[in-house]
């Protein structure tokens, strides 16, 4: 607060509350453009699998040696290009919200709401959506193992190939995403959007920062006045 000038962000102003809803729909697209990418990774992944079995005699009875090499690429290839345009978003957003109205001639104060405005709905949202997502992709992925074990329904054990299996199988698909993919990277999201966020703060505040250091110096005079009086 003391760098941006303003006393307090109040959410019953528009633009306040219009980046507070902006913020907290961040996270909801974070996490589906991280889901996505996880998807087509995994099916290059079962593409380039699919094309060893093809190409590549005896891997199936062991006397084939895979190229493991090439997997590796395609899962390191794709952690880097396919988290590109979520990270460019967690970066770009509070820089355009905060200092596209300064360039449309609105005040310093004015930005500096807004910002806080969007931190506070990607702060809340994100760490609803970590537990979420967290605590979902944990309940299927177990669910998934349960089977593998053994559990009862209805009366009845039910294992590792049947129907009930099968459709936990389907869930785990969108759980490891979840718990492995989404949900850990809310806590990044929400750390670099308000480290951005405070970086360009001293810029919205148009010196009060400086104010505050000077406030906050001692005071020679005092000292200056006892030391003549002694002397």
């Amino acid at each position: 607060m003391e760098f941006t000038g303003i006393e307090g962000i109040n959410i019953f102003k528009a633009n306040v509350l219009a980046a507070l809803f902006i913020g907290g729909m961040v996270p909801v697209v974070f996490s589906a453009l991280a889901m996505n990418s996880v998807g087509k990774a995994a099916m290059e992944m079962v593409q380039e699998v699919r094309r060893q079995f093809k190409e590549i005699p005896g891997i199936l009875e062991g006397t084939g040696t895979p190229d493991y090499g090439k997997c590796v690429d395609i899962s390191t290839q794709a952690a880097l290009k396919e988290m590109m345009l979520p990270g460019a978003m967690t970066i770009l957003f509070p820089l355009v919200i905060g200092l596209f109205p300064l360039l449309l001639g609105a005040e310093a104060a004015w930005a500096a709401e807004t910002l806080g405005g969007y931190m506070a709905g990607v702060t809340v949202s994100g760490v609803l959506w970590a537990i979420f997502q967290n605590n979902a992709g944990g309940a299927w992925d177990n669910a998934k193992k349960s089977f593998e074990a053994g559990v009862e329904i209805d009366g009845e054990m039910t294992y590792k190939g049947s129907d009930a299996h099968k459709a936990a199988v389907t869930g785990d698909t969108v759980g490891d995403p979840f718990k492995d993919t989404s949900g850990p990277s809310m806590n990044i999201l929400i750390k670099l959007t308000c480290l951005v966020g405070l970086v360009i703060a001293p810029i919205l505040g148009g010196g009060h920062g400086e104010d505050h250091a000077k406030d906050a110096e001692p005071n020679n005079t005092s000292k200056e006045i006892v030391t003549d009086m002694n002397e």
